[in-house]
């Protein structure tokens, strides 16, 4: 069973892990702008493992919960979910648009 400091501790975990994601994400696309395709396998790569790494420290707490534990989850949890909604959402678009930078 997790405590309140191990449920924060996930949620800066989630919030870390996402926003390294993201930032990679959108250097990423900032290079395919700039014609740079140098790196798109790499950073997509680097997003994904970060992407990973936040979804793994989620599924603890989806685990406990789906196992009847009763939570004490805070809103820096919260915040870490919303934090990795974006960097996912992103994922895809921006590989989408590095593709249609490529072709143009």
């Amino acid at each position: 069973m997790s405590t309140r400091e191990e449920l924060q501790m996930l949620g800066f975990e989630i919030v870390a892990y996402s926003g390294d994601a993201r930032s990679t994400l959108l250097k990423l696309l900032r290079e395919a702008r700039n014609g740079n395709f140098e790196h798109v396998d790499a950073a997509l790569a680097e997003a994904d493992e970060n992407l990973k790494l936040a979804h793994n420290a989620q599924t603890k707490i989806l685990a406990e919960e789906a196992s009847g534990e009763k939570l004490d989850i805070g809103f820096i949890f919260i915040h870490g979910q919303d934090h990795l909604m974006t960097p996912i959402l992103l994922r895809d678009l921006i590989q989408d648009l590095v593709h249609f930078h490529q072709k143009g």
